[in-house]
């Protein structure tokens, strides 16, 4: 019998038994069972494991359901022969593949030198900076993050569950080639759209994986050596380097308090990208005026905007402008949206709407991407709308964005008074003015220091001397009660500095 030690950190949001199986598994899987031996008994695993008889015995049996194991009478549970390791059954090596008579040449089991072979390093196109253990922070003032407790499990399960019922059509399940969910399309299409302003047909419309693959799509299907792109100077990076990549000419444009400024420089662009509801980072909303002038000038100019509206779910704006392609009557407004930033950013939906001469090149190269989202998500997410959860969960996330939004307002004023707030108060991050000769990169590594995280202003402009006195602070990830005491850590660092 099999004497090592199984160990296994409970975690107790989830089942024992799904987590028992998945670390036997991965141990069958990993070559961790000889294939002579029975596995412990039920009665040993049990006791090494602290857990009843019961639920050891349960993930036996559905290992042995799925072919895992097999069971000997009298003996135990033994690995099934697909999946017991042989040394004979390894492949072998390169060099014992050459002719046996020929000397073995080490130079031949070299990686191939990747370096020569690549034609662009997306690797060195950088995002957004942050640790990737920005969760074990006492108070991380990140953006683009969920408010997690607020995301409806319980009415998600539902709509699976019914989903997934014995004598429902498993639609979801058939591969669709490059269609995407008929429901889905018709509530973006009657229930979402509208409340930007926007009506679309369903041949109009596409699918994406989040707002950023809809920009990768653009990118590769309109932009090339020799285009011209204009785009906000401060603003998304990964913009920026999606059109870099794609050889595009990239122009550079200011932002002032009425958003993108429309001058003669945008004359000679094929594309303008901008992002007028909440301009990324100033949080600034385009003017009606500047809107209008924009629009005159891509009809005059024969010219193209891409519409980012990122935060169009959750526009807290007195009085809030539709989208730009609310007033598009030429075709000339590519518009792109996601749920991520109210629902969830992990599920990956997001979505196109443009003339369906453009949507249907943009569907054919998504098609030899990945064909389609994945249509389970589709029909779920489609279901969740139908059935009112989705307003219904945005009318609380809204309640409570607004809520910690007045809160670090208010905490911000009292702890930092010397930075000044930009941008429009309705906007989902605060993006701030230290005084000149502040450096929030260097203030941010003292800050973290202290457990508070933010995004130093740097990152977002994209000249070669940024100004260095810039900072961006969400309000979503960190705890709400803990908003304050953020402020005012981050604000004693300041006054050290």
């Amino acid at each position: 019998m099999i004497d090592h030690y199984i160990h296994l950190d409970f975690n107790r949001q989830r089942g024992l038994q799904e987590q028992l199986r998945e670390t036997l598994v991965s141990a069958i899987l990993g070559g961790g069972f000889p294939a002579d031996e029975p596995l412990p008994s039920c009665r040993k695993l049990s006791q090494q494991l602290a857990v009843s008889r019961n639920t050891v015995a349960l993930v036996y049996e559905s290992l042995l359901d799925n072919g895992y194991l097999v069971s000997r009478p009298r003996s135990g549970y033994y690995l099934h022969p697909d999946y017991q390791s042989s040394e004979s059954a390894e492949p072998p090596r390169m060099h014992e593949v050459h002719r046996s008579d020929a000397p073995f040449d080490s130079t031949r089991e070299r990686a191939p030198d990747w370096g020569s072979r690549l034609k662009m390093q997306p690797s060195l196109k950088h995002g957004v900076l942050r640790p990737s253990n920005w969760t074990r922070f006492a108070y991380p003032f990140v953006y683009g993050q969920p408010i997690r407790e607020l995301f409806p499990l319980e009415r998600w399960r539902e709509v699976s569950r019914s989903l997934l019922r014995g004598d429902r059509d498993p639609c979801w399940m058939n591969d669709r080639f490059d269609r995407d969910d008929d429901m889905l399309i018709e509530q973006l299409r009657t229930r979402v759209l509208p409340k930007r302003g926007i009506w679309a047909r369903s041949d109009e419309v596409l699918v994406t994986l989040g707002s950023q693959n809809a920009l990768y799509l653009l990118a590769t299907l309109l932009m090339s050596k020799g285009v011209r792109v204009a785009m906000e100077n401060p603003g998304f990076r990964d913009a920026l380097s999606l059109f870099e990549l794609r050889g595009a000419d990239v122009q550079l444009q200011s932002v002032d308090e009425q958003g993108l400024v429309v001058d003669s420089r945008l004359h000679g662009c094929d594309y303008l990208y901008v992002t007028p509801g909440h301009q990324v980072p100033t949080g600034v909303a385009m003017s009606a005026a500047r809107r209008t002038a924009l629009l005159r000038q891509i009809s005059q100019h024969d010219q193209v905007v891409i519409e980012d509206d990122y935060d169009a779910e959750f526009n807290l704006d007195h009085q809030a402008q539709p989208a730009l392609k609310a007033s598009d009557t030429s075709g000339r407004v590519i518009y792109m949206s996601s749920l991520s930033k109210a629902f969830s950013p992990g599920l990956r939906i997001g979505y196109l709407v443009a003339d369906a001469e453009l949507i249907d090149e943009l569907r054919a190269l998504r098609r030899l991407m990945y064909r389609h989202p994945p249509l389970n998500n589709q029909r779920m997410l489609a279901e969740f709308l139908a059935q009112g959860h989705y307003d219904a969960h945005l009318r609380r996330f809204r309640d409570e964005h607004r809520r910690r939004r007045d809160t670090l307002r208010l905490a911000l004023d009292d702890a930092l008074p010397s930075c000044q707030p930009m941008g429009s108060p309705g906007a989902s991050a605060f993006w701030l003015r230290a005084p000149e000769g502040v450096d929030t990169q260097r203030l941010a590594w003292a800050a973290a220091q202290q457990g508070v995280l933010f995004e130093a202003g740097a990152q977002f402009f994209f000249n070669e001397a940024p100004p260095s006195h810039f900072m961006r602070l969400g309000f979503h990830a960190i705890d709400a009660a803990r908003i304050g005491e953020g402020a005012r850590v981050l604000g004693n660092v300041l006054d050290t500095l």
